[in-house]
């Protein structure tokens, strides 16, 4: 009976925990197709003297085509530096076999804008921009951790490092970037 009980207590955890992990948002838009979204997940983040960089991606699912949702914050008290993405952005993802995935830009142009924040006195500078995967691209990031991405913005090119553990410091929570694909693209289909 004990190990019936340790059974299902066990199941029941793992089951649990895999919930969690799916937290999804549906929207159904005017024309009946419904978009389903993961929250924002801290794939990069760092703090150096005063200022800050972030970059957040979520996923979605809107009639079949999965997307990636890009959005890199700056923080400081001077002026950041505007990024923008165009129709030839690319965003490279390099998988821990040496295999490189290619996502492209699905707008046509995008700027970051700039907002104050008076409590802090900080300047933020927001860009948020949709990736299309490649044919391919879904299956090979579902079976592989990642180890660097490289953003081809409008006028350069930037390099990030992936860890497997982020301790972000300004959200005090950990993030798992490295497998950030495997677990959340299930999330989406």
């Amino acid at each position: 009976m004990k190990k019936t009980l340790l059974f299902a207590l066990l199941f029941l955890s793992f089951a649990v925990t895999a919930q969690e992990d799916c937290k999804t948002n549906e929207v159904t838009n005017e024309d009946g197709t419904i978009v389903k979204s993961t929250n924002d997940y801290m794939m990069y983040e760092k703090v150096f003297a005063g200022t800050s960089q972030f970059i957040f991606f979520s996923l979605s699912n809107s009639d079949g085509v999965p997307m990636l949702n890009f959005q890199m914050l700056f923080k400081s008290k001077e002026f950041p530096k505007a990024y923008c993405l165009d129709k030839a952005s690319r965003m490279y993802i390099q998988l821990n076999n040496g295999k490189i995935v290619t996502l492209i830009s699905a707008l046509d142009e995008q700027c970051a804008g700039l907002v104050y924040d008076a409590a802090e006195k900080n300047n933020i500078r927001v860009l948020t921009g949709v990736f299309l995967f490649t044919v391919g691209s879904v299956e090979d990031l579902e079976k592989f951790p990642i180890s660097f991405i490289r953003v081809k913005y409008a006028t350069e090119t930037i390099d990030y490092p992936v860890k497997k553990e982020l301790n972000s410091e300004t959200m005090a929570k950990k993030y798992y970037p490295e497998s950030y694909f495997i677990n959340s693209l299930k999330c989406i289909k």
